[in-house]
């Protein structure tokens, strides 16, 4: 337990230092009141996979006792581009499977970003919706690509546009005007943060990293599965982080928790958060989660996300694990 303590605490302190470094963002995850204060420091943009929220307006009820609760979230922060997520996930080929949902190549990315007007050297901050752990994995997808092609200038809203109406800010529903931005890839970076199929079958002949579900708990025990996943059951040696772990609750909106409480959740599932990790779902999109945990919040360089996850490791025809009987 000493062991582990000190390698977390040089983790920790590895990665104050890399965001004292990193500028104007104080790290990895902001406030509603940081953001507001630093407006002119940063391009915002919003991650929405239904645009329509973007232009919708936010509900917010107030109880008797004067507690107020979001009830839709919507709209935007005013002045704030947006990512619409269907043009962050590509079909590719890799080897001799189609595999979807996957990251875009660093051409297709950079225009993606290009096209939400967003530019190089302006730290981004990315705003969810900020009501329930899909949509935050929505943005920390993009968060995980951006770091991919060499964006270090990145941070995401904790709360998202839910907290920031919650608290009472101006929220815009004005369409995004066209606007064409000039940011570009500065590095590939797919050794550090992106596994493959190969480092996955390592991983579990070796033991060399821990795989880290991401799936609800029915999935993983194989009793149900997405249409685009192949098999039932989970992969070999795998321990389970569900999305009910990933935040916290209050008031209609989701955030996220300590880093000595995700220490503490990652050990309970048997996961040692400072270990080589490799963390996977369905598509790579629930799957960002937990990697964000573990590389942003607690430090630790050696955990990577298996982007095409069990769509692509079952249409290779490769073995899942662990399904229980259905009749």
């Amino acid at each position: 337990m000493k062991r582990l303590t000190r390698t977390l605490a040089a983790a920790a302190l590895a990665l104050g230092l890399q965001w004292a470094q990193a500028g104007v963002l104080p790290g990895p995850l902001v406030t509603p009141a940081w953001l507001a204060d630093n407006l002119d420091k940063v391009q915002v943009v919003d991650v929405r996979s239904n645009p329509k929220t973007y232009t919708s307006a936010p509900e917010i009820e107030t109880d008797k006792a004067g507690r107020k609760t979001v009830v839709e979230a919507g709209g935007h922060v005013p002045g704030s581009r947006l990512i619409d997520m269907k043009t962050m996930r590509v079909e590719r080929r890799i080897g001799e499977q189609m595999v979807k949902y996957m990251i875009p190549e660093k051409e297709g990315f950079e225009k993606a970003v290009q096209a939400a007007g967003i530019d190089a050297g302006k730290p981004i901050v990315l705003v969810p919706l900020g009501t329930e752990a899909a949509d935050v994995d929505d943005a920390l997808r993009v968060y995980w690509q951006f770091k991919v092609y060499g964006e270090d200038q990145i941070t995401v809203l904790d709360g998202g546009i839910a907290q920031w109406a919650l608290d009472g800010r101006a929220v815009s529903t004005e369409a995004a005007a066209p606007r064409s931005g000039n940011w570009k890839a500065t590095d590939d970076r797919s050794g550090r943060y992106f596994a493959t199929s190969d480092d996955v079958a390592k991983a579990i002949a070796g033991k060399s990293a821990t795989l880290v579900d991401a799936r609800d708990a029915r999935q993983y025990h194989g009793l149900s599965k997405r249409d685009y996943v192949f098999a039932y059951g989970h992969l070999e040696g795998a321990r389970l982080y569900s999305p009910d772990l990933l935040l916290k609750s209050a008031n209609g909106v989701v955030s996220f928790m300590s880093p000595a409480t995700y220490k503490g959740l990652m050990s309970a599932q048997g996961i040692d958060p400072a270990a080589p990790a490799i963390t996977y779902c369905n598509s790579g999109h629930l799957s960002s989660g937990p990697w964000f945990v573990l590389s942003e919040l607690l430090g630790n360089s050696r955990a990577s996300l298996y982007d095409g996850s069990l769509h692509q490791w079952t249409l290779e025809k490769r073995n899942l694990v662990g399904a229980v009987p259905l009749n």
